[in-house]
């Protein structure tokens, strides 16, 4: 089968930094499912595994990539959810190999049917990222469908691959008043379209911004990016016993300023019930179900934003590139393993 693979940590724009391959097609067993790959999409995730290789070539290839929708070649014996034909979507696992193949194997607890309504390419920009945005609301924060009404949400980083669904499933399925940062017009213009009711540019204090709205003080904070950065303004913004809840790795940050106001904090990573193969792992089958209902109703959209063509090396490494630029907003998809 074909694949795309990393063996060093390369610039993004280096020709050897992701390079084409075939490897064998693997077998289905136990509870994975044997997935052909139409479609995937890249996520930061996928620049900081390449860069965490070794800086020179290991013989063992890296198969990076973690959003991807396809349709099932084959089941294991003991798979229960889903059979051949079926069309799917999913984020993986990331201690396996990843969806940069044109075979790739999946618990079939991870995995969800595939919205209806949407190709392939449309769907592959939504798994990881509207996993991460669900977990953070009702797993993480501990937030409930349906209620919330009169609370206010900050989203910092909101234009991004989490920020646009994490937007979306926040106005759809809560009463949440959502407040989402993006620094540039078309960043800003493309959170409002997804449903924040306020926008304010995360280069200048967040304080002063709110301040600008008539606001003083915001409920919950969901920290997407450059939390360290951003911290000192989140403390003075969030309410006393309020929630603050991240999913990047930032630089240290000091949390004993967080005991004053009794905020909690939650980490978030969308591969912990993979990783560890945890008792509710399959959440995320269900979730992503209630998500391809919430698609399928015209509730929520795809994300995707950027298409790159095929998937093949050239135009993975244009995709690493423009993750690491940070100016990407939605999701950059490639579909079809052609030239």
């Amino acid at each position: 089968m074909k694949a795309i693979a990393a063996f060093a940590n390369l610039p993004a724009t280096h020709e050897l930094a992701l390079q084409d391959i075939t490897l064998p097609a693997p077998q289905a067993s136990g509870h994975d499912l044997l997935v052909r790959v139409e479609a995937i999409s890249v996520n930061p995730v996928d620049t900081k595994i390449r860069k965490s290789l070794p800086a020179q070539a290991q013989q063992q290839p890296k198969v990076l990539g973690w959003d991807a929708a396809g349709v099932v070649e084959a089941v294991g014996e003991q798979v229960s959810l889903f059979r051949p034909g079926d069309r799917v979507w999913y984020a993986g696992a990331i201690h396996r190999d990843g969806s940069n193949s044109e075979l790739q194997l999946v618990d079939e607890r991870i995995v969800g049917r595939m919205p209806a309504t949407l190709g392939f390419a449309e769907a592959a920009a939504l798994p990881l990222t509207a996993i991460t945005a669900w977990e953070l609301l009702f797993d993480r924060l501990g937030l409930q469908e349906g209620a919330h009404h009169g609370e206010r949400l900050l989203i910092v980083g909101a234009a991004g691959g989490v920020g646009s669904i994490l937007i979306q499933l926040a106005r759809v399925l809560t009463g949440l008043q959502v407040i989402a940062t993006a620094s540039r017009p078309e960043s800003q213009a493309w959170v409002r379209e997804l449903g924040a009711q306020h926008v304010i540019n995360h280069h200048q204090p967040l304080g002063e911004g709110l301040a600008e709205l008539g606001m003083a003080e915001v409920d919950y904070v969901i920290s997407l990016n450059q939390t360290d950065r951003h911290f000192d303004d989140i403390v003075k913004v969030l309410k006393p016993q309020g929630k603050l809840a991240l999913i990047d790795d930032p630089e240290p940050i000091d949390i004993r300023q967080l005991k004053r106001k009794s905020i909690s904090l939650h980490w978030e990573l969308m591969f912990t019930r993979s990783l560890f193969a945890t008792p509710d792992m399959i959440a995320q089958h269900h979730l992503l179900g209630r998500v391809a209902e919430l698609v399928d109703a015209g509730r929520i959209r795809s994300t995707l934003s950027t298409s790159l063509g095929s998937i093949n090396a050239a135009n993975l490494r244009r995709a690493h590139a423009l993750l690491e630029s940070n100016s990407a907003t939605g999701k950059v998809v490639l579909a079809g393993f052609g030239g």
